[in-house]
């Protein structure tokens, strides 16, 4: 896990960058990414489609809302991949990274009338659709456009994911996409608008799902559905099976290999002559990077020992909202007697934590690596208590960019007026 992240000489480096050099210049807390690492994830999906030799045609599209800043985005793009957007800030950002808008597929529940006409305006691959309203709001839109929005519909196919429930998309109880039972009837339906291109069909059941088999199930349902549509005339030129494929959270967590997550999907595709769009996010950035946080306080008590360090809830929520687990190492490691230790932020709230009961030998000062935090942890921070959200930066072999600059204090109440 996180090879790119290794220790050198008693030190964590990122590639071959010390981090304690990257605090010393750039502060903490900090995001810090690996190039070599986001590269090797795409390739690691781009490599496995060519060995298949299954003559199955794949585009990849990034999950934007795991990681959206705008070198991650480029890399991406630059390296031939699409993008999944969930808004009309996220359509802006693909742009402004010069993804091509074809490779753009844009999912949701709640599109917004203004985001759908940017999104026909931009040209995109294709809208996916998540009920009979936002069918009938995107053929109106794209009718006064003059256009044809090009759609698929997201079915839901009650598959359990085997997910934590937040992150679980796929079961009949969440808000996410058409019943399978009813997406027949809409398909029908949606042949007949003016405004509607049917492309493809479109399902996606949960994050960090660490056991494949759930993904082959959804795809037997789907495949199932498209064959009765083919049957009616309704031919679908894709099938987009969305993202979720799990990462290593822990040095002893399986994780599946995208081999053996995608090669039972491309043989139940072989021969049908239907593109495969799938949507990778935490697999492609989530090992690619880490939170670098430095302790300030060290207040050792006698039911826990508390190391409160300068990174929050408001720079990494994963923890608080999941109850996530996130590996946390000492960047210079001492050979002294550990304790447990509770890893928390300075912010007032209880939930307010990064890791429970860690065994490290710690002293106040020392730098913490707070691993596999390249997936929704920049993408969900806040300003809350008026923090400033961190940098980041990107290592690329022995160079060093800054990605995003530290916020300024003023900036956080700069659009804000006070009463005359």
């Amino acid at each position: 896990m996180l090879s790119h992240f290794s220790y050198r000489n008693n030190q964590l480096h990122a590639e071959k960058v010390p981090l304690a050099d990257i605090a010393e210049r750039f502060g903490t807390p900090c995001y810090i990414y690996s190039k070599a690492a986001l590269t090797a994830a795409l390739d690691e999906f781009r490599q496995t489609l060519a060995d298949s030799a299954s003559g199955v045609e794949t585009l990849i599209c990034y999950a934007i809302k795991a990681n959206s800043n705008l070198a991650i985005l480029n890399l991406f793009s630059r390296m031939g991949a699409g993008f999944d957007i969930v808004s009309g800030g996220e359509l802006a950002r693909a742009l402004a990274a010069r993804a091509d808008p074809r490779k753009i597929v844009f999912s949701g529940a709640g599109k917004r009338a203004d985001e759908i006409e940017a999104a026909l305006e931009a040209g995109i691959l294709c809208f996916n659709i998540e009920s009979a309203e936002e069918l009938d709001r995107i053929n109106n839109i794209a009718q006064r456009l003059g256009k044809r929005a090009p759609v698929s519909l997201r079915v839901n196919p009650d598959v359990d994911a085997g997910t934590h429930p937040y992150i679980s998309t796929g079961l009949k109880e969440n808000k996410f996409g058409v019943p399978v039972k009813e997406a027949e009837i809409l398909y029908r339906r949606a042949a007949h608008l003016a405004g509607i291109e049917i492309k493809g069909i479109d399902c996606h059941i949960g994050s960090q799902i660490l056991d494949p088999s759930p993904f082959f199930e959804a795809l037997d349902k789907i495949l199932l559905l498209a064959d009765r549509l083919a049957a009616d005339g309704i031919l679908l030129s894709h099938i987009d099976l969305g993202g979720g494929l799990g990462i290593c959270y822990r040095e002893d967590e399986p994780a599946p290999t995208v081999a053996s997550y995608l090669q039972p999907i491309l043989d139940r595709l072989r021969g049908r002559g239907q593109k495969l769009i799938l949507e990778p996010g935490r697999r492609l950035v989530g090992n690619a990077g880490l939170l670098l946080t430095k302790i300030e306080i060290l207040k050792p008590g006698e039911h826990k020992n508390f190391a409160v360090v300068d990174a929050a809830m408001n720079d990494l929520a994963r923890p608080a909202l999941y109850d996530a687990w996130h590996d946390i190492v000492p960047v210079a490691p001492r050979q002294e007697e550990t304790r447990n230790w509770e890893i928390v932020g300075p912010i007032c709230e209880s939930g307010d934590f990064l890791g429970h009961e860690r065994p490290l030998a710690l002293q106040t000062g020392d730098l913490l690596a707070i691993r596999s935090a390249g997936a929704y942890g920049m993408a969900m921070s806040s300003n809350y208590n008026t923090r400033p959200r961190a940098p980041e930066i990107m290592v690329d072999g022995a160079h060093v960019h800054l990605i995003r600059r530290r916020e300024e204090l003023a900036e956080l109440y700069a659009q804000e007026q006070m009463l005359p």
